[in-house]
Order: structure tokens, then C-alpha cells, then sequence
């Protein structure tokens, strides 16, 4: 009997997780059985369930491969907030590097598509929401502590509460990749995702050297040129 090496039981695994990405977005993830990735990976049922527990393990594998090294970022960017020259810029590269894997990676897109639009929080899948949940409220801590250096480094006084600054700036993001991800084609993703943290934060009352910051539209009216003089002869 073949001995498996690390190598191999690693490549298993990849192709497994590989599998589900394309077949959890083309059919959804309910309508995906394990039987079916088994086969699409070229192997056994028998190897998804030595490699994790259930769907809700191997969806939650799935996401990681794309989500950690996003989560690493900003975990990155908290723990060094209070050293940085501009915590808020920090803040800022983290999430454009999110918006920018999301619009060039494929993978990413792929799995994104896929936990966005293709998943149902079902009594078999209460794994995959208990993760998301947990991501969503350490992503949330995270930019909360980061806000926080920033506002002592200005010396700003915000007109909200910093937890629901934070909540602002996840709803953004959020609600971005996921239009975009509906439709690719309406909007540049890191240009409008960009303008948008900028103004946001603008708002906020932060100075942002890189940011546009929001102007008030001056309506105008043309004025008509003058009607010419009749003169008498």
C-alpha cells in the first residue's frame, strides 16, 4: 500500500476546495452535494470527510483561502495603528488592497460571488453563519481600535459613537463588493470605492491628504445676454 505524503493529502485537499469554488458557483451551495465535489475533484467522499467535517467545514475552508490573508491586513494594521505615522491611511491601504483583490483576482471574485449570492444560512450551514458573524465582528473591533488612533492622533472629537463609525465604514465596503459583484460592468470598484471611503471618512471630520474632499455643488444660471437697444432713427 502507497503511503500518502504531505504533499499529496495538501493537494487533495486543494483540489477538493478547488472543486467547490466552481461548483458551489455554478449550481449554489445547497444544490451542491459532497458526492459531487468528490467526483468533480477526482476522487472519494470518503476523502472530503478525512479533510474536514462537514459542508459547513469545507465552505468555511473555502472562504479562508481568499478571506485570511484580507483579515491579516487589517489584524497587521491594528496591532502597529499606534506606531504608524497615519493610522487612518493604514486603515485606508487595507481596505482598497481588499477592493482591489476582489476586482483582480479571480479567485477572490469566485469565492466572494459565492458567499454573497450563492449561500443559504440553513440548520446545515449554522457553521458558515457562526464564522461569518465572528469575521464580521473582529474586522469590525479591529477598524474600531484603529479609528480610535486616528481621532487621538488629530485630536477630532466625532459626532457618532466610534462603534458606529466603524459600522459606516463595514457597511460601505460591504454593500460595494457586493453590488459589484451583481453586476462587474456598472462601476469601477476601486476608484468608486475609493472616492467613497474618502468622502465618508472626510466627513467623519478626518484629514485625508490623498482624499477628495466633498464640495458643495454652486448651482449657476446662465443669464442671457442683453437684448439690444432699439434705437430711433
Amino acid at each position: 500500500m502507497v503511503r500518502r505524503t504531505k504533499a499529496d493529502a495538501l493537494a487533495t485537499r486543494n483540489s477538493l476546495l478547488d472543486a467547490a469554488e466552481q461548483l458551489f458557483q455554478e449550481r449554489g451551495v445547497s444544490r451542491t452535494s459532497l458526492n459531487d465535489i468528490a467526483t468533480a475533484a477526482g476522487t472519494t467522499r470518503g476523502a472530503i470527510y478525512w479533510h474536514f467535517k462537514d459542508k459547513a467545514d469545507l465552505f468555511n475552508a473555502m472562504m479562508e483561502r481568499v478571506t485570511m490573508p484580507l483579515e491579516g491586513t487589517l489584524a497587521c494594521t491594528a496591532r502597529t495603528a499606534d506606531t504608524t505615522a497615519n493610522p487612518l491611511l493604514s486603515l485606508r491601504d487595507s481596505m482598497m488592497a481588499a477592493l482591489k483583490q476582489t476586482a483582480t483576482d479571480d479567485q477572490t471574485r469566485r469565492v466572494f460571488e459565492v458567499a454573497t449570492h450563492k449561500v443559504e444560512y440553513v440548520s446545515e450551514m449554522q457553521a458558515v453563519r457562526d464564522r461569518h458573524l465572528q469575521v464580521r465582528n473582529e474586522c469590525m473591533e479591529m477598524t474600531e481600535e484603529i479609528l480610535q488612533q486616528a481621532v487621538q492622533r488629530e485630536g477630532i472629537q466625532l459626532g457618532v459613537p466610534l462603534c458606529t463609525a466603524a459600522l459606516g465604514l463595514h457597511v460601505i465596503m460591504d454593500g460595494l463588493i457586493q453590488n459589484w459583484l451583481l453586476d462587474p460592468e456598472a462601476f469601477d470598484l476601486v476608484k468608486s470605492g475609493r472616492d467613497t471611503m474618502d468622502v465618508y471618512l472626510a466627513g467623519l471630520g478626518f484629514s485625508l491628504p490623498a482624499a477628495r474632499a466633498p464640495h458643495r455643488a454652486v448651482a449657476s444660471v446662465a443669464r442671457k445676454p442683453p437684448a439690444p437697444r432699439l434705437t430711433s432713427a
